[in-house]
């Protein structure tokens, strides 16, 4: 093995070769191996009862970008001052951007090699050109980052650069940047799609195996009237007609990049696991799957109950977490529901329930790590 990381390493000053040992960190991260046919079967029922280790287990943990976004360099200009307590995080673990986050992956989270990233976090702050640009009231200011420009492309490059020199690699994009795929006007919709792909492209360049797009629809979802003396819901009728067409689209566009396109319970049609199943069921793709949160529920219900229902529906990323909404989330439950289900994808560690969130972090690492078997 340490030869052919040799030969892979070998290769890395090209960006082919850089993507080609992300690939190879991969194969180990998850412990994602293929079924022996030739075992005998009383072979395989070992294997699945073998209590892995604590370091076995933390192969299937990743960092959260966003987890610890107040740590990461924002824009300055017409911004309000930084909140004495983010001051103090970054006095204490220092000023970040996105290229530092794999460093810092690989130092705060010991065992942990694989990343979940934010959209929002990612580009050159100080490079206006690898932004899209938004004109509002006569003035011009910089959007999000867009990953179709030459010095987004040259950015996402020395991203590779900065996981193949820690080891860490980038598994999952959670993304905010494609809107609108369900709404009901047809040139919003079609942009939503279109930012959608090229963002599927810059998870290919950076190798990541999957990537969340939200649903959008309205923020609360319509309700049934009665009609005929019986409840129908007519109004969320399009929107999931929408959804599903654009989802669709870019399951075929992330089937041909080799990137899944996964949805997470995050607003819009998604806040009801129901909807999520609809739009998987009907896309029917292996490249669109679901990526639940465990607490990004409308109501204390939901905590459990939802994350039962799409579970079986994920194989790439679930996003672990505590938040202030349900401060008593019970972490070891909901890992019991992967454990049922044998999820063995990667589980990302989106902590927000305050305090200091690489503290929180590291915590709810440890009891996520705890109840896995």
């Amino acid at each position: 093995m340490k030869k052919i990381t040799g030969e892979i390493l070998k290769q890395t000053s090209h960006p082919e070769g850089r993507r080609e040992f992300l690939k190879y960190v991969a194969l180990g991260a998850v412990g994602l191996s293929l079924p022996s046919f030739s075992a005998e079967p009383d072979q395989q029922s070992k294997k699945k009862t073998k209590v892995r280790t604590r370091e076995e287990k933390l192969k299937q943990i990743s960092s959260n970008s966003y987890a610890v976004n107040q740590l990461f360099k924002r824009r300055t200009s017409g911004q309000m001052p930084e909140r004495p307590e983010t001051r103090q995080l970054k006095e204490k673990y220092g000023e970040i951007t996105l290229l530092d986050f794999p460093e810092f992956t690989k130092k705060i989270y010991p065992g942990v090699n694989t990343m979940d990233l934010w959209s929002s976090l990612f580009g050159d702050f100080t490079d206006d050109s690898m932004f899209t640009r938004i004109e509002r009231n006569n003035q011009v200011r910089p959007g999000e980052f867009d990953p179709s420009s030459a010095s987004g492309k040259r950015w996402l490059d020395q991203l590779v650069s900065k996981m193949v020199s820690a080891g860490v690699m980038a598994v999952h994009i959670s993304n905010n940047a494609p809107r609108n795929l369900a709404d009901l006007n047809e040139e919003l919709r079609k942009e939503g799609i279109r930012v959608g792909k090229i963002w599927l492209d810059a998870a290919k360049q950076i190798s990541a195996k999957s990537m969340r797009v939200n649903t959008g629809g309205p923020q609360i979802i319509p309700a049934s009237v009665i009609e005929g003396g019986y409840p129908r819901n007519n109004e969320i009728v399009p929107y999931l007609k929408n959804a599903i067409e654009s989802f669709k689209e870019l399951a075929d566009y992330g089937g041909k990049v080799g990137v899944k396109v996964t949805i997470e319970n995050h607003w819009g049609l998604a806040a009801d696991p129901v909807n999520i199943i609809i739009i998987l069921n009907e896309v029917n793709s292996p490249w669109c799957e679901a990526s639940p949160d465990f607490c990004n529920w409308e109501h204390e219900y939901m905590l459990y109950n939802g994350l039962d229902i799409l579970v079986p529906r994920a194989t790439t990323m679930i996003h672990a977490k505590r938040w202030t909404r349900f401060p008593d989330v019970d972490i070891a439950k909901c890992v019991s529901i992967l454990n049922k289900y044998g999820y063995k994808g990667w589980i990302s560690l989106e902590y927000e329930a305050g305090g200091n969130p690489v503290e929180g972090t590291l915590k709810l690492m440890n009891d996520v790590v705890d109840a896995l078997v």
